[in-house]
């Protein structure tokens, strides 16, 4: 249980991003133009008080909680009227990672985006048994909500596995809703194939990894960001900043061991998922940073091995990981595509 810095332990390869702030919860649906979103070619990321006050909290029961666990909340955006697109965001981050794509996009489709349990604005419960599973009950649990009947996906990182397991369940014909196409950014899509970096694997380290979520500061949590990014720009020190605020809200960075369960969930549940996203018939899309050291270009060139032309890719040779952030226009113009919507 030694202090971080005793450890000399590489936080900059632990794969970090993206923003949140002990702030109330507010039931608003106003319009995106409100947040002052940037015109293309512009790069602002919303302040996490921005984004906040427009969610509404509902309560969901997984299917995996213990019977012992008081009713809990997730925070939930419903943005604008059209075809919808559900975003589904990555791991330690939120669901602000999209307001930029959602903001572009603007007029011509609903967005629906979520923050999981144990990030962003939603709940963190201690001693909770996550799962993939769980973490797609309550995305079911908003579209109900919402009243969603159709949709398309759009995934990144922890999310692509949560997406994974959602076009399963479409492709078996066990859910109420209709995926009409799906957008993947970089993720563990192939376990065999995903790259943990060394602070992820102290921190799944069942004797070590609590303490070591402890000892992680805004330092180090913003290495971990700068090395998966990658070098078309640089991020900002602000943007940075509103990442850890995102992670440490509600003790959220001391807790990073546990959410790290979609490693093992997707090495468990990867003949299931892989199956169902080989073989479905829906238009595809995948905005892909070639220089992720996770899930970078190898992951990418599987992808285009197995998938042929139900795969329409778009490799970036100076992206990272975090394509959302880094490459909005191509993330815009991808769901655009899938939506039908002409290009703005």
């Amino acid at each position: 249980n030694e202090p971080m810095a005793a450890m000399n332990l590489p936080m900059a390869a632990m794969n970090l991003p993206v923003a949140a702030m002990n702030l109330p919860m507010a039931a608003r649906n106003e319009p995106m133009a409100a947040m002052n979103l940037p015109i293309p070619g512009e790069t602002l990321m919303a302040t996490f008080d921005d984004w906040s006050e427009r969610s509404t909290l509902i309560p969901v029961r997984p299917t995996d909680a213990p019977e012992s666990t008081e009713e809990l909340h997730v925070a939930m955006w419903d943005i604008g009227t059209g075809p919808t697109v559900t975003y589904l965001h990555g791991f330690p981050s939120c669901s602000l990672d999209w307001s930029e794509t959602i903001g572009r996009i603007g007029e011509g489709h609903r967005a629906i985006a979520i923050d999981f349990l144990g990030f962003g604005a939603s709940d963190k419960p201690l001693d909770y048994p996550f799962s993939i599973h769980g973490v797609a009950d309550t995305v079911v649990a908003a579209w109900r909500h919402a009243g969603v009947t159709s949709t398309i996906l759009a995934a990144h990182d922890y999310g692509a596995s949560v997406c994974q397991e959602l076009l399963a369940r479409h492709e078996e014909g066990s859910l109420d809703v209709n995926v009409t196409g799906v957008l993947w950014c970089n993720g563990g899509i192939y376990p065999d194939l995903h790259r943990p970096t060394e602070g992820q694997k102290m921190l799944v380290d069942p004797e070590h990894g609590a303490a070591i979520a402890q000892a992680v500061d805004e330092k180090s949590f913003r290495g971990g960001v700068l090395v998966t990014w990658g070098t078309r720009r640089r991020a900002t020190d602000e943007e940075l900043h509103e990442m850890w605020l995102s992670m440490d809200r509600l003790g959220g960075v001391g807790r990073m061991n546990e959410l790290l369960h979609y490693m093992a969930d997707r090495r468990v549940h990867a003949d299931r998922w892989i199956g169902a996203m080989e073989t479905t018939s829906l238009p595809m899309r995948f905005v892909w940073g070639d220089l992720d050291p996770v899930s970078g270009a190898h992951m990418i060139e599987r992808v285009e091995e197995r998938m042929g032309d139900n795969a329409v890719v778009n490799r970036m040779i100076d992206i990272g990981h975090w394509p959302p952030l880094e490459a909005p226009v191509e993330v815009t113009a991808a769901l655009q595509e899938l939506l039908g919507l002409p290009a703005r």
